[in-house]
């Protein structure tokens, strides 16, 4: 009898401890499966040495420890960060959230803290980071993201522990001084910066952080610690959201001012397509230099992303995936939230000369009498310098295919042939099983 009540027991606290966990509101989730494409901004004051941030402490010697923790900060200078000139960047890129890390593995506060000296105002600049950059992201209506992470390896150093993000000690769920230390930052953030939008807690355990938001401020919906967030690549097919998947421009997410290779922007924003038709998130990184200023081959391919997405946002905002496909040859597909829209992504297209007409067959949806097809950002009416081009998109239907005729007829470069993907919008579409 006793060992039966033992296991009801035991039964009923597994239960309670799985029933129990608080989640990210449903709306929450629905609301950020809909914003499609944030930026990631990785930025701490070991930007001065080109390191990879923070992870360049496990291993190191006292010495480097030493002059990392007590000399670094005092070189700290981003005197050309202007907050507003970011937003305006990502404003028009076509994001529409920014995560940014306010405290990284190293334990450096980006804020005006009050729980260690060691934070930004103690250095040259003196002045509060995250305050700066949540202002101006709220007057570009921008979502504000915080990056968190509960590995803290300046406290852990203080208590006497080897700095290693694998150490017994570097994790919240064995240190309840560590945990206590973390949650009194994030009452900071929430509190004195808030309305915060989304969290992103980087840890190994990260789940604990992740309760604590959700019983303290359930508007905030929380990423990493709550959700997949796949790193460096996308998951092979498509994945019931929410999802996010966070990547570099390059090979490293803080600035790497050598021996760094960049993705072309065409690259990324095939990549943002593909996650899309898979219904995630893409969140690109950038890594400011260690005076502020975002690297010219970062703002580059933003702005690059920024004239595509200008032309082609619909198709990437408020989707979701088609069940029955997302991708044939070149072609990747999202669908509007009436199930009725379709999204066709044409990529792969070489030399399409403006005003040039090519067709596509699509076995995955079938035309109806109302149907109508575009292609975004164009009026279908004319072409530049060439009167007698009539660009109207048109379609057949086939017994088994639809057939989509399509010209490429707004002029977005001087040589005539913009190289990235085009959307043709279709309506009224159903999508065959």
């Amino acid at each position: 009898m006793k060992k039966k009540i033992n296991l009801i027991l035991v039964l009923f606290i597994t239960c309670f401890s799985v029933f129990g966990q608080l989640k990210n509101k449903p709306q929450l989730d629905e609301d950020f499966m809909d914003m499609g494409f944030g930026i990631f901004v990785h930025w701490s004051m070991d930007s001065q040495l080109g390191s990879v941030i923070s992870h360049s402490l496990v291993g190191a010697s006292d010495n480097y420890v030493n002059k990392y923790f007590n000399e670094l900060p005092k070189t700290f200078y981003p005197d050309k960060f202007d907050a507003e000139e970011w937003a305006r960047l990502f404003k028009i890129s076509g994001a529409e959230y920014v995560v940014f890390t306010a405290k990284h593995h190293n334990g450096f506060c980006m804020w005006d803290t009050k729980t260690t000296d060691f934070n930004i105002m103690n250095t040259p600049y003196g002045k509060d980071i995250v305050a700066e950059l949540v202002a101006a992201l709220r007057k570009y209506d921008l979502k504000v993201g915080i990056y968190f992470s509960p590995e803290d390896f300046s406290f852990i150093h203080k208590q006497g522990h080897l700095i290693s993000r694998k150490g017994p000690m570097t994790q919240i769920g064995a240190n309840k001084e560590l945990f206590e230390y973390d949650k009194a930052q994030v009452r900071e953030l929430i509190n004195n910066y808030g309305p915060i939008d989304v969290m992103f807690f980087d840890a190994f355990q990260s789940k604990p952080m992740a309760q604590y938001v959700h019983k303290i401020a359930p508007e905030i919906v929380v990423t990493r610690g709550e959700m997949k967030t796949p790193e460096q690549s996308i998951p092979g097919g498509a994945m019931p959201g929410p999802w996010e998947t966070c990547m570099t421009m390059g090979t490293q997410w803080q600035y790497k001012p050598t021996n760094d290779v960049y993705k072309d922007g065409s690259e990324l924003i095939e990549k943002l397509i593909e996650i899309r038709a898979k219904g995630g998130n893409f969140l690109m990184n950038i890594g400011p230099k260690p005076n502020g200023e975002i690297p010219k081959e970062q703002e580059e391919r933003l702005r690059e992303i920024a004239l595509w997405m200008y032309v082609n946002e619909e198709g990437v905002k408020n989707v979701r995936t088609v069940p029955t496909i997302i991708k044939d040859g070149d072609m990747w597909f999202t669908k509007g939230k009436d199930d009725k829209t379709a999204y066709v992504f044409i990529t792969g297209q070489k030399n399409w000369f403006k005003g040039g007409r090519r067709n596509f067959l699509l076995k995955n949806m079938r035309a109806t009498s109302k149907t109508t097809a575009s292609v975004l950002g164009q009026n279908d009416l004319v072409v530049e310098y060439w009167p007698e081009n009539l660009p109207t998109t048109r379609y057949i239907q086939h017994k088994e295919l639809l057939e989509i005729s399509v010209s490429r007829a707004q002029r977005l470069y001087n040589n005539k042939i913009w190289h990235n993907p085009i959307v043709v919008k279709l309506t009224d579409v159903e999508f065959i099983k």
